[in-house]
């Protein structure tokens, strides 16, 4: 299967380490689900805060391994080192009709990875 139109997209905005290029693809009822908060994160504004901190935290040194697709979403497997740790994980993207996404989902691993992670981002976010 060809690589879905998102994907693509998400794929060329974190190469390019841009967040600009969030507003035409995330859908204004996007939902975020982080593997640090228990709560999803609903919303575009939310969503881009996120993925806008992650871009800077993971996007010196993220690679995506491996991939799978389906109709309407995908699973995306990447790695990424934080100060000398591995973190290995998944990025869930779903997206509707108009090729926007919906929902994106990241899991984490390991859990030493995780909490770098949490720091890191929490850093980003609340400075």
């Amino acid at each position: 299967m060809e690589r879905p139109a998102p994907v693509a997209a998400w794929h060329a905005l974190a190469e390019a380490r841009d967040p600009s290029a969030l507003d035409a693809l995330l859908a204004d009822d996007c939902t975020f689900r982080s593997p640090a908060v228990h709560t999803p994160q609903e919303g575009k504004a939310v969503t881009t805060a996120y993925l806008s901190a992650a871009i800077v935290v993971l996007g010196p040194t993220l690679e995506y391994v491996r991939e799978w697709y389906a109709e309407d979403s995908a699973v995306l497997e990447f790695r990424a080192e934080l100060d000398g740790l591995t973190v290995h994980g998944i990025d869930m993207l779903t997206w509707g009709p108009d090729g926007r996404l919906t929902d994106f989902t990241v899991m984490v691993r390991p859990f030493k990875g995780l909490q770098k992670l949490i720091e890191l981002m929490a850093a980003e976010l609340f400075g």
